[in-house]
């Protein structure tokens, strides 16, 4: 972008896709309004802008928490205000291949507690699904409503090198981040008040109508008004912002487990005019913590007989309980296998090639090139448990290696994928940064929903590969520009 200092010292990075650049320097195509609309802004103005959105973060409460920092609970989440704008094929793209992946994953689920056929067809080994600390047997032959195991899903994607997306992960359980995406595009209307029209940016505000019409749609209760609650573990979870902010968007209630009952099977909200019966939960709470009758015993954040009231039809959760097993990194390398076999289709998104280390053949490959490769818990999340081979001592790796022959189930390794990089505003100047995207799925009445954009996450700090916000990283806005 010549004669806009802004852009003027912005080097994209060496072999890596640039979001925003072509190889040549060029601006891409669905970059080019936005490009053209602030080539005018001076430097000062873009820190103006900047400071305006950290103080709009601030005083909205937009915040996340990180238990390890030694630096307090609550936390700013990082926001960048430089968008990351994709075109509408190449989003109808990504849609397609997010849904028939999450057309196949919830047939999984559904067959995998039932008939167990991909099991007994030898596509799935059964010790890679009885190993599994996330498959729950007290789910096995349990009727699902509708047959809907994956109410809401969020699957992380990357771009490699040469501009293919990758799935680098399924979300199942109990995905984060939507709120984020939310108030990313109210931060930025607030900083770019004309600019998403002239772009003619998708909208994304219609995510909360679209879940709170699935979970209407969940209540077994032949009644007028379903009673809609969001079950949070309390203020102390990282993600009780958005706990909090998508009931207030819903208009349902926020509840801990303390304001719930269960009698005769059936589920009760407590209120100031006594017990009111609960249809549809849409749980943040973990599946071992939900029942202490059932699960674990110590647990005080669930309710006693909510499992029992679940089995009897009396009550919806959301997401269903057992999803786990669906996001186990070990299970992930399958689901192309997965699309086969169910839908009797090719996968459209590619999948990162992925080594099982419980096979004495491939650890050894592993160990052998462990420098190019990156290191993966199994049933981590959040970054935690992710050797990175070219960023890590020497120390790091073998002890990452005595820990992989220990537990070798509990582990996978892949080859490290180089992230694409978007221009992002840190420190007074355009710099490229690692980007991935996290797309918000809602399976309902209607197959499968997704909000045209998502959530970018950001490697803020340099050179890094890790984007979530407990490792340091941001978001940005994003924009699917086009015709809807």
């Amino acid at each position: 972008m010549k004669g806009n200092p802004l852009f003027d010292r912005y080097a994209p990075l060496h072999a890596v896709w640039d979001e925003m650049f072509s190889g040549g320097g060029r601006v891409r195509e669905h970059y080019d309004r936005f490009a053209a609309a602030i080539q005018d802004l001076s430097p000062e103005e873009m820190f103006r802008k900047d400071e305006l959105a950290k103080k709009l973060f601030m005083t909205q409460g937009i915040t996340f928490t990180v238990y390890s920092s030694g630096e307090g609970i609550e936390k700013i989440f990082p926001f960048d205000i430089i968008p990351r704008i994709m075109a509408d094929a190449e989003w109808k793209f990504i849609e397609s291949g997010i849904k028939q992946r999450l057309r196949a994953l919830n047939t999984f689920l559904k067959d995998i507690y039932n008939q167990q056929f991909i099991v007994n067809d030898g596509i799935i080994p059964a010790s890679l699904i009885y190993s599994c600390p996330n498959y729950l047997r007290e789910m096995v032959n349990v009727p699902v409503p509708f047959d809907i195991y994956t109410h809401i899903a969020g699957i992380d994607l990357i771009r490699d090198s040469d501009g293919s997306f990758y799935v680098l992960e399924d979300n199942l359980r109990t995905p984060s981040g939507v709120s984020y995406m939310l108030e990313n595009r109210s931060i930025t209307y607030r900083i770019f008040p004309d600019l998403l029209p002239r772009n003619n940016v998708r909208p994304v505000r219609g995510y909360t109508d679209v879940l709170l019409r699935n979970l209407l749609w969940l209540a077994n209760r032949q009644s007028s008004k379903p009673t809609v609650v969001l079950l949070t573990p309390g203020i102390y979870n990282s993600a009780f912002f958005e706990h909090s902010t998508l009931a207030r968007l819903m208009g349902v209630e926020l509840v801990e487990g303390r304001d719930l009952v269960v009698d005769n099977h059936i589920v009760y909200m407590k209120t100031t005019k006594g017990l009111k019966q609960v249809d549809v939960i849409y749980r943040r709470v973990d599946d071992e913590f939900l029942d202490p009758l059932v699960f674990r015993p110590d647990s005080m954040l669930g309710v006693p007989g909510m499992y029992s009231a679940y089995r009897k039809g009396n009550v919806a959760i959301v997401n269903a309980m057992g999803n786990g097993i669906a996001d186990d990194k070990a299970v992930y390398p399958y689901v192309p296998k997965m699309i086969r076999y169910y839908l009797n289709e090719d996968p459209i998104l590619k999948t990162v090639p992925t080594y099982h280390l419980e096979d004495p053949e491939s650890r050894q490959y592993v160990f052998d090139n462990i420098e190019r490769m990156v290191v993966k818990r199994t049933n981590e999340s959040g970054g935690y448990g992710m050797v990175i081979g070219n960023a890590a001592t020497e120390a790091e790796l073998e002890g990452v290696k005595d820990e992989i022959c220990a537990t070798p189930r509990q582990f996978i390794a892949q080859p490290t994928i180089s992230l694409s990089a978007a221009p992002c505003y840190v420190d007074g100047e355009v710099r490229p940064r690692r980007v991935d995207l996290r797309p918000f799925a809602l399976y309902g009445p209607d197959g499968v929903d997704i909000v045209p954009g998502g959530l970018t996450r950001v490697a803020l700090r340099e050179g890094s590969l890790v984007v979530n916000s407990s490792q340091g990283g941001g978001s940005k806005d994003t924009w699917v520009v086009g015709q809807p």
